[in-house]
């Protein structure tokens, strides 16, 4: 009986302007990136671990490598788009609300309200909220771009403070 080939995910982190972070990637793509400063990171990567099936290993890959250069060139506001290959540990829905994140522009904001409309679910706009709440690839996968109906921050796991930041970033005011 052959054995199935075990996934490993490895972690690394990451020193950013906000802080640090957990990333990990399998040989896949990356899969992880969470501020390592709250319980989320910790809860975030046993999450992935379990979904995956992956073994966790501390160390570097291709993957991990492009995704320090990338958030270099963001923070230094000279990427805009994100090129990485990713893994989303999610259910079927949340992985359908995470790409609908990535189709954000740059330096632009929308409700929770128009992100279920976008994904064709105008009326689950909570679940859209818990889906961006339980997104694993912060920054990469932009929730942060996504504000109250009132134009109120609201819901960032990295917290407030960051995603203000971020979108003061994409706005050209930061600097």
């Amino acid at each position: 009986m052959a054995s199935q080939a075990q996934v490993v995910m490895q972690t690394a982190e990451i020193t950013t302007p906000l802080g640090t972070m957990l990333a990990a990637a399998t040989a896949d793509g990356l899969c992880l990136l969470e501020f390592t400063d709250s319980n989320r990171a910790k809860a975030q990567s046993d999450k992935v671990h379990k979904l995956l099936g992956a073994e966790t290993v501390t160390g570097k890959n291709s993957h991990l490598e492009e995704l320090k250069r990338q958030l270099d060139e963001y923070f230094a506001g000279k990427r805009k788009i994100f090129d990485l290959s990713l893994v989303l540990a999610g259910t079927p829905f949340q992985r359908a609300v995470w790409q609908t994140l990535r189709t954000i522009p740059y330096g632009k904001t929308i409700s929770y309200k128009e992100e279920a409309q976008r994904i064709g679910r105008p009326t689950a706009i909570r679940a859209v909220a818990r889906a961006n709440g339980a997104n694993p690839i912060s920054i990469v996968i932009p929730c942060h771009r996504v504000i109250g109906k009132n134009g109120n921050l609201v819901g960032y796991g990295g917290g407030l403070g960051r995603k203000q930041w971020l979108l003061d970033l994409e706005r050209g005011h930061v600097g």
